[in-house]
């Protein structure tokens, strides 16, 4: 296989300040420590390993005023983010990150809420907050001497690794269900990565990759680099409190997958407040997912932290994970924090697509449709205040999947190149 030869994307202000962060990987359920490496796996018993960060050097350097000083994306947040290497080249940069939190005021009252904001991900390089998990992962790769990079993915994670593959001139492996959409397979096919289709789920494509990656050696962002990558979904949180003038939100609303983008934007918040760059209470995190895969919402509904797997059946294949590996952990988040997970139907999916285009104009995959459904079935229920400051996290672009509302939405009529015939069609 070729290796990377492109320049790494890295600002020259920066090179000076990458310092080795990490004092190990520790495993989620056991606690058994492990070295920094290609391992995602407790070996001991075989649960989730997560970083382990080195607390004393990053409160010797981490400040408010060295965040705001730092480039504009997410490595703005380098010191909270895994650091392997010195070594500045390993940094992959495509400016992910530091995406508008909007104020959406007629969406908000809509919904009777008094103030909701948008963390709108759908402007992030390739369309996506998978931009955000990519460049932490990648980073973390070529600092671990990997060349080639690969990945399962229901669609926005391969836009996202085949472009970062691309920009570092990498080898890449896409590995996407048979059905996928037809823009998130464009998406990833334009970079010109190795794009393999699957007959069969997501499920059945993660289950094919974690063999890849054992037989291969290769970097599969989401399989042997996910300890790393899934720290990358810590920079929403700490944008939105950066972006609200250093203060939490009373609740934030994200979509359910694998669940670790909930997960993560709640250990955010917990970092930010335990290095004293944020204080007050900590946000509640609720989630949402589609019913047509809803595992995560349904044990929620009975109360439990037994995740049963399910066959996915539903528009919202960007969330059609149904045994997601972070689960059990989001539900934890919402126990611990007075969250709630939710799942709505299809057609209220559509719905909140087309609400929160009409009201403030984001234009959002199947994900956002999600998570404002959710929303609004949260504000009737009263399980969100109407006066508390919320965040809705809006993950993906509507033009990666402008099939699911290809049938709801269209011309309003259709005339020749007449005046006439124009004024006639208004009355």
């Amino acid at each position: 296989m070729p290796t990377a030869t492109a320049p790494p994307f890295v600002p020259a202000r920066e090179a000076a300040d990458l310092v080795p962060n990490l004092t190990g990987l520790a495993c989620r359920e056991c606690g058994e420590v492990e070295e920094v490496g290609l391992s995602h796996v407790c070996g001991f018993c075989f649960g989730p390993l997560e970083v382990v960060y080195d607390t004393d050097a990053i409160s010797a350097v981490v400040s408010r005023e060295r965040i705001e000083a730092g480039p504009p994306s997410l490595w703005r947040y380098g010191d909270l983010l895994p650091t392997l290497s010195s070594d500045p080249s390993h940094r992959v940069d495509l400016q992910t990150g530091l995406t508008p939190l909007r104020p959406a005021p007629r969406l908000a009252e809509r919904l009777g809420l008094s103030e909701l904001w948008l963390k709108d991900d759908t402007v992030n390089p390739s369309g996506s907050f998978k931009d955000r998990v990519v460049t932490v992962a990648l980073s973390a790769g070529r600092a671990l001497g990997i060349e080639t990079f690969a990945c399962a993915s229901t669609g926005n994670l391969g836009n996202s690794v085949s472009a970062h593959a691309a920009a570092i001139g990498a080898p890449a492996y896409v590995f996407i269900p048979a059905d996928l959409e037809t823009g998130k397979v464009l998406g990833s096919a334009v970079h010109g990565p190795n794009l393999v289709t699957v007959r069969g789920n997501y499920d059945d494509v993660n289950r094919l990759c974690a063999e890849v990656a054992d037989d291969t050696g290769w970097g599969f962002v989401n399989v042997n680099l996910r300890t790393y990558y899934a720290e990358g979904s810590k920079t929403i949180g700490f944008e939105i409190a950066e972006q609200l003038g250093w203060r939490f939100p009373d609740h934030v609303v994200a979509p359910i997958a694998s669940g670790a983008m909930m997960v993560k934007i709640d250990k955010a918040f917990r970092e930010l407040a335990s290095y004293g760059l944020v204080d007050g209470d900590l946000p509640r995190v609720s989630g949402g997912q589609a019913t047509g895969c809803s595992p995560v919402a349904e044990a929620f509904a009975r109360g439990s932290f037994d995740v049963r797997p399910q066959k996915p059946d539903t528009i919202a294949r960007s969330l059609a994970i149904g045994n997601p590996a972070d689960g059990y952990y989001a539900l934890k988040v919402a126990d611990r924090t007075g969250g709630a997970i939710g799942h709505v139907p299809d057609d209220e999916i559509i719905a909140g697509i087309r609400l929160l285009a009409e009201t403030e104009g984001v234009f959002a995959e199947t994900a956002g449709g999600v998570t404002v459904a959710n929303l609004k079935r949260m504000v009737e229920a009263g399980t969100i205040g109407r006066d508390e400051r919320t965040v809705a996290v809006i993950s993906g672009n509507g033009y990666k999947t402008v099939e699911a509302i290809a049938d709801d939405v269209g011309p309003s009529f259709e005339v020749s190149p007449s005046l006439d015939d124009f004024l006639a069609q208004l009355s």
